[in-house]
């Protein structure tokens, strides 16, 4: 899912939350978008919980990367606290991968 924080968030303007079935597979998507990112000329990237966590955060800047397992992305709902439904206006924020 991405979540567009254009005017929402001073950190970001791009959410992406994902989720893996297993730590192995969490930290391999990790290690795959930090390699993709630093090709794509991106030098300040930050990598949170990739040494077998529930949450991986990837602080890309402009993009914030939070890859979850099923059980840890239902907890802490981000999708509920970002989504568009919270807008007083529903203009798209909100796109599923």
């Amino acid at each position: 899912m991405v979540i567009d924080l254009t005017g929402r968030a001073s950190f970001a303007d791009r959410m992406v939350i994902a989720t893996g079935l297993a730590d192995r597979q969490i930290s391999a998507m990790s290690q795959h978008i930090d390699r993709k990112l630093t090709e794509a000329g991106l030098k300040r990237i930050l990598v949170e919980g990739a040494n077998g966590s529930d949450w991986v955060l990837i602080d890309a800047g402009d993009i914030v990367i939070h890859l979850f397992k099923a059980e840890a992305r239902e907890l802490y709902g981000l999708e509920r606290m970002w989504g568009a439904e919270l807008d007083d206006q529903d203009d798209g924020a909100v796109t599923t991968l």
